[in-house]
């Protein structure tokens, strides 16, 4: 069937960006979805200005859409990741409204928003299908299939800390790699090497497309960060939920070198007494707090 002769249609799901990859994943695997977006985002001179990221909005292709039941469906889906207890916060109402669309290919009709960014002093992000000739260290990146695009605030809190605390030569661990943005832009700042794991295979994949777009030579593993060998890394980069950054706090404290840093971020205003707390009981040294927009990075020193 051509796009033309596609139905599509928008969902709009009310949600905490805490739970936006668990509500990609569940429109993805229970719908035709060949769109999706998290952010809607407004740029001036490079500056991201603007960003709604309280709404996810997913785009469809059916013929007829029983809307009562997709409603019913998102609420269902909402409790049980409630009682799963998944995430330790209020996950939003994961309300759904629905509208009918025009015939266009949702799949690349999300493109058309995102420009080139700069999100730190050095850094521009540009997309891969954009052109950019300005000044900055330029990573290009193809999100895939949802896995970031680098405009995200705790992607550029990670970024801002790494450009303030990088050494020459540092070895870097990227815990959660999504599409790979962290390793490259550190390998972009001059790290000499960088190991970079994700429990998902499709990041992995995304991520090894991304280094191979800005020839930067990255050791990518469909993997947690309890692979990783020991006292290595000068820089790590943990970019994850709250709830999951202090249980394996321990582990992020093994692989790093005495006298490294950690940037750790994905924590939500509200929540970082729990990654805090974490920190204290195995021995890190808080350096920095970092702010933007609700979202909190934690910088800390590895001193034994």
């Amino acid at each position: 069937m051509s796009i033309k002769d596609k139905t599509y249609w928008e969902f709009d799901i009310e949600i905490n960006p805490v739970c936006c990859d668990v509500v990609c994943d569940i429109v993805q695997s229970e719908f035709d979805c060949e769109g999706i977006v998290t952010a809607e985002e407004k740029y001036k001179n490079l500056e991201l200005i603007e960003t709604t990221e309280n709404v996810l909005k997913a785009y469809i292709a059916a013929d007829s859409i029983d809307i009562d039941s997709v409603k019913n469906f998102f609420k269902l889906k909402r409790q049980d990741i409630i009682e799963k207890r998944i995430f330790n916060c209020d996950i939003g109402s994961w309300d759904v409204s629905v509208y009918k669309q025009e015939n266009v290919d949702w799949s690349k009709k999300w493109k058309e928003n995102w420009k080139p960014s700069k999100i730190s002093d050095n850094i521009v992000i540009c997309p891969s299908w954009e052109t950019y000739s300005g000044e900055g260290t330029i990573v290009t990146i193809d999100p895939g299939n949802a896995f970031g695009t680098g405009t995200h605030a705790t992607t550029q809190l990670c970024v801002k800390s790494y450009e303030k605390y990088r050494k020459n030569n540092d070895i870097i661990a990227d815990i959660g790699t999504g599409s790979g943005i962290l390793s490259i832009c550190a390998m972009k700042l001059g790290a000499i090497e960088a190991d970079a794991v994700d429990t998902d295979d499709t990041a992995i994949e995304t991520a090894k497309i991304n280094a191979k777009i800005n020839n930067t030579k990255i050791n990518f593993q469909t993997a947690a960060s309890d692979i990783l060998p020991s006292n290595k890394y000068d820089f790590v980069f943990a970019n994850i939920l709250h709830n999951v950054l202090a249980q394996i706090m321990p582990d992020l404290k093994r692989i790093m070198k005495k006298g490294a840093k950690i940037v750790l971020s994905g924590i939500l205003e509200g929540k970082e007494d729990v990654v805090l707390n974490a920190i204290k009981e195995n021995g890190l040294k808080l350096i920095e707090k970092k702010h933007q927009a609700e979202w909190i990075a934690l910088i800390a020193a590895r001193e034994e």
